[in-house]
């Protein structure tokens, strides 16, 4: 039977089950369904959209599509950056995106429990009114669900302190190619029973298993924070002065890096704080018992490794000044790339290095960026070395597409070759197969497609993304 014929079968067996709203088929549908945020991967039409609003409906769905031999693309609200959330044709596309509950707050074991569709932001609201915190805070946090940053394992900028979703993972409600349930994890702090399975699921992109609800740890509130902006005229300064303030033992809850390009951007902009010119900015963030004092021995820091100008927030109302420069990053690079036609797109990568390399991985993306005539934009989290370099380019312009293209691999092979890896928190998908390989080596990469066959021998459950069968 062909795959169209078995996707027709599926539909009609489908609606049956299904009430109608959770079955779309409509083209404007499909086409709003069929790839995220990544402009240089492939996508394909899926034949329909299928929006569970219970784990029951998953299972069904689940349980229909492998016995037709049908694939299935998990989403969640498709602002992933690397093509895991990309259709295929023929497929269903698993939309989790209305499993949007908070199922339980409790604050007694600091953890809650949530659906895969629930928005990053929301959560994090609704576990503040309890005194608590849940600290990954992706750029997209907005719009962005629980189940998609389990899927590509998402950081964000406080990641530096409080670390990435992983860190908060206790347990999962999964279900797995063929329809089966299971929960791995637990709710207790300490756990240890069995392999590890819990974490093999998360980062692993909708590949393995349809995540349909976890049990996350939640952390007391943060305390008031206070922040520093410094500027440097070369990027080695910029470099030493995250050195230093590594070795120092301080621990900022940010610290950020904006290379000459971006900081001009926000300039332009309209921040106040941050002068044209230089050739980095550090913006550090700090929510200690004592951010003022923390502050002001790594603004002492800055000035000594060259910093040539300096702002060290005295209030609460200061220091959310100093961390909008971070955040008016996106709408800067917006308002820069309008500036230069309807055509300009930019994409903003994601690759990590070891500390002691980030000013020398800035300064050969900057190299690569002029020998491609090109304008990229680096930006990143410094205190942990995953930097994301965003290039702009006119995709009408098939030469510029190309070069932007060769820009983004070179960019990946010299993060690689100064011991780096090719995502901190944006995942594989299908954009960075080549490059996974390349990083992980031959034994590493069969173990891993040994684990995709074990889950899902039939290669239905988003095929093609991460590993190739």
């Amino acid at each position: 039977m062909s795959l169209s014929t078995a996707s027709a079968t599926l539909l009609s067996r489908l609606a049956a089950v299904l009430p109608a709203r959770a079955l779309l088929t409509d083209p404007g549908q499909l086409a709003a369904h069929a790839r995220d945020s990544a402009p240089f991967s492939e996508y394909g039409t899926p034949a329909a959209v299928v929006v569970p609003r219970s784990v029951k409906q998953v299972e069904q769905v689940m349980a229909l599509a492998y016995e037709a031999g049908v694939p299935v693309v998990p989403q969640g609200a498709r602002t992933g950056l690397a093509g895991a959330a990309n259709a295929v044709d023929g497929c269903l596309v698993l939309s989790l995106a209305a499993m949007d509950r908070i199922l339980e707050i409790d604050p007694a074991n600091r953890l809650v429990r949530c659906e895969p569709g629930v928005v990053t932001k929301h959560l994090a609201e609704a576990v503040a009114e309890h005194g608590l915190s849940y600290p990954p805070d992706p750029a997209s946090w907005e719009r962005c669900t629980v189940g998609g940053n389990i899927a590509t394992g998402a950081g964000g900028i406080c990641c530096v302190k409080y670390g990435v979703t992983a860190d908060y993972v206790l347990g999962l409600d999964l279900v797995l190619p063929d329809g089966r349930r299971m929960r791995t994890g637990h709710d207790t702090v300490k756990g240890v029973a069995g392999y590890d399975l819990t974490h093999l699921i998360v980062g692993s992109e909708g590949t393995l298993a349809v995540v349909v609800g976890a049990t996350l740890a939640l952390r007391p509130a943060r305390p008031p924070a206070l922040s520093l902006l410094a500027q440097f005229p070369t990027l080695t300064a910029a470099g030493d002065a995250v050195a230093e303030i590594t070795a120092a033992g301080h621990a900022p809850s940010a610290l950020e890096l904006l290379d000459r390009a971006t900081s001009d951007a926000v300039v332009a902009y309209g921040h106040p704080l941050l002068k044209a010119g230089s050739a980095a900015t550090l913006i550090v963030e700090c929510d200690s018992a004592d951010p003022a004092a923390d502050l002001t021995a790594i603004e002492a820091l800055c000035r000594a490794a060259g910093a040539e100008n300096v702002e060290t927030a005295a209030d609460g109302d200061a220091a959310r000044s100093i961390i909008e420069a971070r955040r008016l990053v996106g709408p800067a690079l917006a308002a820069y790339a309008a500036t230069k036609g309807d055509a300009m797109t930019s994409f903003i990568e994601d690759v990590a290095v070891p500390r002691s390399q980030l000013a020398r991985f800035v300064g050969l993306i900057e190299d690569i960026a002029a020998h491609h005539r090109l304008t990229v934009f680096t930006l990143g989290h410094a205190g942990d070395g995953n930097l994301h370099p965003t290039v702009v380019f006119d995709e009408s312009d098939p030469d510029e597409f190309r070069r932007a293209q060769t820009a983004y691999d070179d960019i990946m092979a010299a993060g690689l070759a100064l011991g780096g890896t090719s995502t901190g928190e944006h995942g594989i998908g299908t954009l960075k197969r080549d490059w996974l390989e390349r990083e992980l080596g031959p034994v590493s990469l069969e173990l891993q497609r040994g684990l995709k066959r074990l889950f899902d021998p039939k290669n239905l459950l988003n095929p093609g993304k991460v590993v190739t069968a």
